[in-house]
């Protein structure tokens, strides 16, 4: 599961390009936000409703399960999100591993990137203080690396999980949305 996500602030305009249709507010300051790779137990931002205005928070990526280990991602389906707590966390790029390569000693790294939308949300839920990305079935350019995947939303349709927690937005990526490469080992 994606367990490693890009988060590159915006240089201008704190994620207006996202299509939030308001002003963010900073209930716990205005964080300092720095671009780069997201691993989880990291605290990062998130957008989501705060006494009722759109708020950025910076929160840490897992909370814990029933058993103690980290809850990073977090199955949609069969579950209604209308009564939790939803949250957006915004992202250029996420992660999947597959097994070593023939000969290679370490797991393969691809990056998925949305070429039409650059800056992109997940959909994610909070308990505990934190936050867990929602996961689906596989869209058809995910499914050859991994059987599930985390759920996308393109920058319109934020606000519409944040503020109504619409399922039909939990759906795989429809096919040639989503460009992949390999990062780690480097092809040869």
């Amino acid at each position: 599961m994606c367990n490693n996500y890009v988060f590159k602030p915006p240089a201008e305009g704190l994620f207006s390009h996202l299509r939030l249709g308001g002003d963010l507010t900073y209930p716990f300051g205005k964080p300092n936000l720095e671009p780069g790779d997201v691993w989880i137990g990291a605290r990062a931002p998130i957008v989501a409703r705060h006494e009722g205005d759109l708020a950025l928070m910076m929160t840490p990526w897992a909370w814990k399960g029933p058993t103690g280990r980290p809850v990073f991602n977090f199955r949609s389906e069969g579950r209604d999100f209308s009564a939790a707590d939803r949250c957006l966390i915004p992202a250029c790029g996420f992660y999947e591993f597959t097994d070593a390569q023939r000969g290679e000693k370490k797991k393969t790294k691809w990056l998925f990137e949305m070429p039409a939308h650059p800056d992109f949300w997940i959909a994610g839920v909070m308990k505990q203080g934190a936050f867990s990305m929602l996961t689906c079935t596989p869209g058809p350019d995910i499914a050859p690396y991994h059987d599930r995947q985390v759920v996308l939303l393109e920058p319109d349709h934020g606000l519409d999980w944040l503020d109504t927690g619409n399922r039909d937005l939990l759906n795989p990526t429809a096919a040639g949305r989503l460009e992949v490469r390999r990062v780690y080992p480097p092809a040869v």
